[in-house]
Order: structure tokens, then sequence, then C-alpha cells
């Protein structure tokens, strides 16, 4: 087969890097693309489609590989890596920033803070900001500027058919809607622009540590004093084997104002442990980087819950049955604010009446352990299914189609799979959460 048409860099089973290209966040997926492109440019993608739909391949886009299903490698297919795109540029006057759609949370992070400016972004640096603002993208940002795609003023597509499209609020508005939290599935987004927010540098980080022994009515006064929460706070939750964590995040504004929350929550009970410090904005930004570092072995089921009883909040600090060296830590970070202020039918992105996200996260190293692991975190997540309004679309793993229903519920299901229609009616891009056109 030969490959003269294609542009970048062309890698083989045989090349040197050729390994390394293929190999993405989850440690559990191993397979081995027929071609690797590394593109440097829009015409590399473009050449890369085309390429792959004359030679009938599957097409896998990487950016960060955070997919917990490893979506971006195609089996004997063809990879569309874009991490050599992965230019951040700020305008601090106009408070914009154009991010190449290869490029990581933490380069639009840091590129912005130098002017003191952010949008919102996910909690793990290494990750790919396109996967993450086209499934939505939660950050700690959004209860004051809404979800990642809730700020992005237009986007660069190349689509299923090779063409090169914008995509505003002026400029086929129809797929602007569709890419704000539809996933991948209309095209292969080469470049985003963000709209900025002052935000400062600091932020606030508070946690204190509970034993389980009373944990249940520690997370419904969380519940309560989150629910009350100015939007700078976005309030945390984690239960795990060493008990149940509560706290909060504080970013924009002044720390100190962050800091007369901590008495309430310190009220909650008797804490085992306290932590309240003061860090940078890009120290928050990659503090969770070390435990989602590559190299482990994922799974994961992720929950939006509307409603929070006493009966959920059981649920959290039980993390399922079996062994429990081998359940789930069990995660959940406060929504509202500015991402409920946005109409539902504003954007592909539903479930804006949200209150938490859950996500259950299993990680591990022995593959011995890959079906005990997997059982435990659907264990885990199970009983809280009645108080779940949906999913979100980046958290979704082997659901499947039911999933993606759940994401979107069955209305704007039906008007996403008719955008698909319109610019994908083969479902070239189908590695992904996918809307199919049928």
């Amino acid at each position: 087969m030969t490959t003269t048409s294609l542009t970048g860099q062309v890698l083989s089973p045989t090349d040197t890097g050729y390994d390394d290209a293929r190999s993405v966040w989850n440690a559990m997926v191993d397979r081995r693309p027929r071609l690797i492109v590394r593109c440097g440019t829009v015409t590399d993608v473009v050449n890369a489609v085309r390429y792959a739909r004359e030679h009938d391949l599957e097409i896998g886009v990487r950016c960060g590989g955070h997919s917990v299903l490893g979506l971006a490698v195609p089996a004997d297919g063809l990879m569309i890596d874009l991490t050599p795109m992965g230019g951040v540029t700020v305008d601090p006057r106009t408070r914009r920033a154009r991010v190449q759609g290869g490029a990581l949370l933490g380069a639009l992070d840091r590129a912005a803070q130098e002017h003191g400016l952010a949008t919102t972004a996910g909690n793990v640096s290494h990750t790919g900001v396109g996967g993450l603002t086209l499934g939505g993208g939660m950050g700690w940002l959004a209860r004051q500027y809404g979800l990642s795609c809730d700020n992005v003023l237009s986007y660069e597509v190349v689509t299923a058919d090779g063409a090169v499209v914008t995509a505003s609020p002026t400029e086929h508005p129809d797929l602007f809607w569709g890419l704000r939290g539809g996933g991948g599935n209309f095209g292969i987004v080469t470049m985003f622009e963000f709209r900025l927010h002052e935000v400062g540098t600091r932020a606030l980080l508070a946690n204190w540590t509970f034993d389980p022994a009373g944990a249940v009515e520690v997370l419904e006064g969380w519940r309560e004093l989150s629910a009350a929460a100015p939007r700078e706070a976005t309030f945390t939750a984690t239960s795990s084997a060493d008990g149940v964590d509560v706290g909060f995040v504080w970013v924009g504004g002044d720390p100190a104002r962050g800091r007369t929350l901590t008495a309430d929550v310190a009220g909650l009970g008797r804490a085992r442990r306290e932590s309240v410090r003061e860090l940078s904005y890009l120290e928050l930004q990659t503090i969770e980087d070390s435990t989602g570092g590559h190299h482990f072995r994922r799974y994961w089921k992720g929950l939006y819950l509307d409603r929070f009883p006493v009966e959920a909040a059981a649920a959290i600090v039980a993390r399922g049955d079996g062994d429990p060296a081998l359940r789930p830590a069990m995660s959940l970070q406060a929504y509202g604010g500015a991402i409920a202020d946005v109409s539902d039918d504003d954007a592909a992105y539903g479930q804006r009446g949200t209150l938490f996200e859950l996500v259950a996260a299993a990680r591990w190293s022995d593959p011995a352990q890959d079906a005990e692991r997997m059982a435990a975190a659907r264990s885990a997540a199970a009983p809280l299914t009645p108080y779940s309004s949906g999913v979100y679309l980046n958290t979704i793993s082997d659901e499947g189609a039911a999933g993606v229903r759940r994401a979107f519920g069955a209305a704007k299901l039906a008007r996403l799979a008719e955008l698909k229609r319109a610019w994908d009616p083969a479902n070239v891009f189908h590695l992904n959460q996918n809307i199919s056109p049928n």
C-alpha cells in the first residue's frame, strides 16, 4: 500500500516511535494501527482523512489519548495523531486564545496564565483540549464561566469528505451547536478559539478527611454547604479505602474569601486530617497529574446525580461490595452556577441541571485483576443509578449506544443524528461515543 499521498510523519509498525505513538493513558489498550500519521498541519489532517477513506481504513483521532476505551487507537486502521499540533496563542487585549487541535490542557493554562487569564479546563494537565472540550469540558472555573464548550467562539474543522470549514454562531451554526458537547462525531477540530477570563493566578485548596464511621452524615452536611456556596467554590468529595474526603476548590478573586468557608466544612465532624492551602492556579491544574498518569490499567463508571438523598451518601461510603481492597474510589464534583445558566437548547451538551458528577474510578497494575476491578466499579456505581439523570459523555466507558442515549436524551439525540447525517452520513468518525446517522 503506497503512502505517497500522506504528509506529516508516517509511522508503520516497524518504525522507531510507533509504539510510543500508539500508547495511551489506559494501559489496558494495546491495539496496533496499520499506520499512524503524526500531523503537523491542517493539510496533513486533510490528506490523512482522504487516504483513510480511499483505502477503507478505520480512523482514530488522538490528542491527549485519555479515553478510557482508547478510542484513538484503531486496530489495523489509521491513527491521526494531532499531538504535533500543540500550539497556543493568547491575545490578552481581546482575551482570546487560539488553540491547535493537538494541544494539552497544560499548554493552554500556561499561555493564558502569563496574563492572569484562564478558561474552563479539566483537572489533569496532560489531558487533550480537544477531547475534553468536544464532550463538554468540566473544570474548576465551570461554575463561574460555564463548561469548556460554553467558552468556544469558533472551531476549525476537517470534515469527513476532507473539507476545511469554520463553525461559529454565524458560520455553519448547526455544526457549531453539535460540536459543543457532541463529541468527535462531526469532524476533526484542528483549531479552537476560546474566550478567556480574568481569574488571577492564585487558588485555594481545602480538604478534610473523615473516618467511614459518621461519613454519611458528613456527606449530607457537605451537600448542604455545596448548595449555598459562591460560584468561585467547587465542592468536592472522595470516598476511598482511606476514608471520606470533603472540601472545595476556590478559584478567582481573593483566596482569603474562600477561607470563610472552612469553618463550616471543618464543623461537619471530627476530621482525621485537615489541609487548607493557597497555591498557584497552575499548581492546582497539575495537582492530579501523578494519580492521572500513564501506565496504569483503568476502568470507570460515571453518573450525573440530580438527587443526593441519604441513601446515595451511604452507597458512596460503601463503594459497592466484594473485596474492599478492589473497590474503586468514588469522587464527586459539584455542578450548578454558570453551567445551569445556559439553556439546554443552546448546545449539544445536556444535563444542565446536574447537582454532582460522580465517577467510580478503578486504577490498578496487575492484568490478572482486570475482571475483578471492572466488576467492582460496576458494583459501586449501580446503587447510585436511581438518583442519576444521565451521564457525562467524557466518562462513558463500555455502555455503548445505551450510554450515548443517557448522555443526551431522546429528543437531543434525534437532532444530533440528523446533524450526523448532514456532516458524516457514512459514519467515518465512529471511534468515539458514537451518534449513529441511521
